[in-house]
């Protein structure tokens, strides 16, 4: 880290923590006592701030002082698709869609060849679940009701009951998977 960039880096991170939390000067100042006008300085990229002022402005914003003297953090991030993990169940390939977990959530793709079935997995009491077909046909059987999903087609239904998926068509069929979990008692 060269000491050129630090004004200016540590000027861009408490703006964007700034903004992020809502927050105005006034009130960031006054959380880490230390005058507006400091404050302003700080985010104007021209101060030289002691290690007393830099610790009171991380403590009023939360972070640690090598979050304010960080480099941005991408605002995104890209995940190849031979990184998300990929589970088989049956002649069926799952494949994660969200590399981060989300609590009481599950969203997969789902790729079932033709005429191949799987039977899933049923949830804890009172989950939902959204299966959607992106291409060829899927049929979804839950409680002894059959639906058939054409591309673009979507069911909803109870996620907690005896349930499988098949693929009565002569080729591949992709859908997505979105479970949300309710929670267990």
């Amino acid at each position: 880290m060269s000491e050129e960039d630090l004004p200016g880096r540590l000027a861009r991170n408490l703006r964007t923590l700034r903004e992020t939390r809502g927050a105005t000067q006034v009130q960031l100042a006054k959380l880490a006592g230390v005058p507006r006008a400091t404050w302003a300085h700080l985010e104007s990229g021209a101060a030289n701030p002691t290690l007393s002022v830099l610790h009171r402005v991380a403590g009023a914003l939360l972070v640690s002082l090598e979050e304010l003297l960080a480099r941005p953090k991408a605002s995104a991030r890209h995940y190849r698709r031979d990184s998300l993990p990929v589970r088989q169940r049956g002649a069926a390939f799952l494949r994660k869609l969200l590399p981060d977990p989300l609590p009481g959530m599950e969203f997969d793709r789902l790729e079932l060849p033709a005429r191949a079935r799987i039977t899933g997995v049923p949830h804890t009491p009172g989950t939902r679940e959204y299966l959607a077909c992106e291409s060829g046909t899927l049929a979804l059987v839950a409680s002894g009701e059959r639906f058939v999903l054409e591309a673009g087609d979507v069911v909803v239904f109870r996620g907690d009951q005896k349930h499988s998926y098949e693929n009565p068509g002569a080729r591949t069929a992709v859908g997505y998977s979105v479970v949300l979990l309710a929670p267990s008692l």
